[in-house]
């Protein structure tokens, strides 16, 4: 069985002593190499997943582990933070220095890298993310989907096992997005990094090989693109829709062209169509 690399066994959580939880009993594992989508209304708890899944925050009550270490466990805190990054919507509360190089180095510096060993590492990260020939340019200079892959070499610097990107496109433009995306999907394929992708972006989570829908603090739906998506009128109570080719397979089903129920994206519907004529 493969490893675990993130796991939380009936965790709770509650911004308030008073408040409603954020989350409820929410027990899941994320297995090394996987890339799973996490979608949910807003307040449906994905945020708050998040920042558990990358010990930001520790659980009212249950267990979070990241590699086997507790988060709750205050000792393990920068092994945590080194071992599953997190890169949130905004990438302007992000990038943190005036150069590029700086920033990507924030990181190695605080974790007490040898400065001599730093510019190999650098280069690397920022080559992973298509971005090394900007090495030298000021981040507020960048477009957004840019400064979204800079503060992801920045965290690929930390040779991470995991990456949570918490509505990572959801500021960005459709150019900003698709590049984002790409890159880190690549990461996944190429290093075989694992990736938890929380996003409202329907399209986005069809190209994952898991998909997790949350409500009201719980995990509702749990399984590949396939098996949920195909769960229309059960997304739409939860306030979700299919992806756009999902939608459109099936109005041609109906019209009676045997369009396979794997094709989730532009590309493969498009094939799919091909072969119908």
């Amino acid at each position: 069985m493969e490893e675990l690399i993130l796991q939380a066994e009936n965790v709770s959580y509650a911004y308030e002593e008073e408040a409603a939880p954020a989350l409820r009993d929410v027990s899941l594992g994320i297995r090394a190499g996987e890339m799973t989508a996490v979608l949910g209304h807003n307040g449906s708890g994905k945020s708050t997943l998040a920042k558990l899944l990358n010990g930001l925050y520790a659980p009212t009550a249950g267990k979070v582990t990241v590699c086997g270490m507790d988060t709750a466990l205050d000792e393990y805190t920068w092994q945590i933070r080194q071992a599953a990054g997190l890169v949130f919507q905004n990438p302007d509360n992000q990038l943190v220095a005036s150069i590029v190089r700086d920033d990507v180095a924030f990181g190695l510096e605080n974790t007490g890298v040898p400065s001599e060993k730093m510019p190999a590492i650098i280069e690397k990260a920022l080559r992973a993310v298509g971005m090394l020939e900007f090495i030298d340019r000021a981040p507020h200079t960048l477009s957004g989907g840019q400064k979204q892959r800079i503060a992801i070499a920045g965290i690929l610097a930390m040779r991470p096992r995991a990456l949570i990107l918490d509505e990572a496109t959801a500021m960005l433009d459709p150019k900003g997005r698709q590049e984002v995306f790409s890159v880190v999907e690549r990461l996944n394929r190429e290093k075989g990094i694992t990736v938890v992708w929380i996003t409202h972006f329907m399209e986005e989570a069809a190209r994952c090989r898991r998909v997790i829908v949350m409500d009201q603090g719980k995990c509702v739906m749990d399984g590949t693109p396939r098996e949920v998506f195909s769960q229309a009128e059960k997304l739409r109570s939860l306030r979700l829709d299919v992806p756009p080719m999902v939608a459109l397979g099936d109005l041609l089903r109906a019209r009676g062209l045997n369009i396979s129920r794997d094709a989730m994206d532009v590309e493969s519907m498009a094939g799919e169509v091909l072969k119908c004529q």
